[in-house]
């Protein structure tokens, strides 16, 4: 893997692994005009757990395959307005999950919509590159071995 300033350099397409939701080899647009970042999901359901909210939702793991549903959980830790890429606001659950890319893993923010119009199913935005990665969007999988 290629680094420059420390920092591990990725083009505009990786893969990612989301390991709280045991989903590996998730295909991720790499987005620096993005704050925030999201993840495609159907069916969000919230409910209380312990006194605080959390959220049920469906993911899709695999883009090549559709039929292939798996049902994950997690806290929530907001309610974020957020506009969306055709421009209006949304109100969209905020999460906390770790993030594995290039062999390094973090805490990342996360927000769940519905992102079925789009190529891919997750946006990585700046706040998750954080001091951990470099863009070259001119290339694609940097990070594949």
């Amino acid at each position: 893997m290629e680094r420059v300033n420390g920092k591990m350099l990725v083009g505009a397409i990786e893969q990612c692994d989301l390991p709280e939701f045991e989903i590996n080899g998730l295909h991720v647009r790499i987005d620096t005009g993005a704050q925030t970042s999201s993840l495609h999901v159907d069916n969000i359901e919230e409910f209380e757990q312990a006194g605080e909210s959390w959220v049920r939702f469906d993911i899709h793991p695999d883009i090549h395959k559709v039929e292939s549903i798996v049902r994950r959980e997690a806290r929530v830790v907001a309610l974020r307005k957020v506009i969306s890429s055709n421009g209006t606001f949304q109100k969209r659950y905020l999460i906390d999950t770790r993030l594995c890319m290039g062999g390094e893993e973090w805490l990342i923010e996360l927000t769940l919509t519905d992102r079925s119009g789009m190529s891919y199913l997750m946006l990585l935005g700046r706040q998750a590159m954080g001091d951990h990665m470099i863009v070259d969007p001119s290339r694609e999988y940097l990070l594949r071995s």
